[in-house]
């Protein structure tokens, strides 16, 4: 163990003794990496402040908090207090309202946090839109709040992203946001010289580099993931909708792709799919006349859902 002044041994003498009731004189010993006549003297310290301290002696003997004792605030590092941010706001997305029973408890917890331990868990709470759902995953606390800080702060990072040791990427942290329960980080990868939507959870390390940024203007970082998300499958897709971009916003899942404007009365959906069945189905939720110009497959798969639908609009057999 590292060295401490008394007072912070002590501080953790009461932590170990709050958490693990009936911890023995030996063990408690082990964890503050002092003698067990030490040990013995930081319980007297507590117990000096008027900390009820129980102890009963014999082999099977340990400390613990007297009864009817009021504990003080909770103490918690700084991965355990983002670890709680996340987990409330991907567990339930009204954490983020202060007016909720979860933000209210939240903001309750912020308030004791040392500066420190608050300002990232803050960031997160401020800078993520709670947009969660089932398959979560849970990337590392302290790498998410270093990646929300940067992009906040619009400071340069060098990180190693990827399964496995990673290797290295200098990015521009623009954005981080959630997108059905999974952490992306919306950045310029200067390594790559393009744009690039990164999974949170592969990031194995944050380094803070000198450099500064600016982020794009009018960035809407929970768009942008979903139109990056929407590119590179198999069948690229080209759709023209008579409507005005606008309209088609309303019908179109961003999932699909991206809109561009022809003209006041006319938009090109540009994305891709693996699977041209489903993608000839979400189409169906455009309320105006529109023509597939590309691929071929996707052509096919909307004309044997039209042939279907046909075939169950006519007149049932007798």
């Amino acid at each position: 163990m590292e060295e401490s002044s008394p007072t912070a041994r002590a501080l953790l003498a009461l932590e170990l003794i709050q958490n693990q009731p009936g911890i023995s004189g030996e063990r408690l010993a082990d964890r503050l990496g002092v003698s067990d006549r030490a040990a013995r003297r930081y319980v007297g310290i507590l117990r000096e402040t008027g900390i009820p301290i129980e102890s009963t002696p014999g082999r099977y003997g340990g400390y613990r908090i007297g009864r009817g004792f009021r504990l003080p605030p909770l103490m918690f590092s700084t991965a355990e207090a983002l670890g709680l941010m996340m987990a409330a706001l991907e567990g339930n997305r009204r954490a983020a309202d202060a007016g909720d029973p979860a933000g209210s408890a939240l903001d309750k917890i912020l308030r004791v946090l040392p500066a420190p331990v608050a300002k990232p868990a803050e960031a997160i709470r401020q800078m993520i839109p709670a947009r969660t759902g089932a398959g979560a995953t849970n990337p590392d606390p302290e790498i998410t709040a270093a990646l929300v800080q940067s992009s906040a702060a619009h400071q340069r990072l060098r990180i190693l992203y990827g399964t496995g040791e990673g290797y290295p990427m200098e990015v521009d942290p623009w954005a981080v946001s959630v997108r059905h329960g999974r952490w992306y980080l919306l950045c310029w990868s200067h390594t790559k010289d393009a744009r690039r939507v990164l999974r949170v959870d592969r990031v194995s390390r944050v380094d803070t580099l000198p450099d500064t940024f600016e982020p794009p203007a009018g960035l809407d970082p929970f768009r942008a993931i979903e139109e990056h998300l929407a590119e590179g499958w198999k069948y690229q897709v080209e759709v023209v909708v008579e409507a005005s971009v606008k309209a088609v916003a309303q019908w179109v899942p961003r999932n699909l792709g991206r809109l561009e404007e022809i003209d006041d009365e006319h938009t090109r959906l540009i994305g891709s799919t693996d699977e041209p069945d489903w993608y000839a189905q979400r189409l169906t939720l455009i309320e105006a006349p529109f023509h597939i110009l590309s691929p071929t497959e996707l052509c096919e798969a909307a004309q044997a859902l039209g042939d279907r639908l046909v075939r169950a609009s006519a007149n049932p057999r007798p």
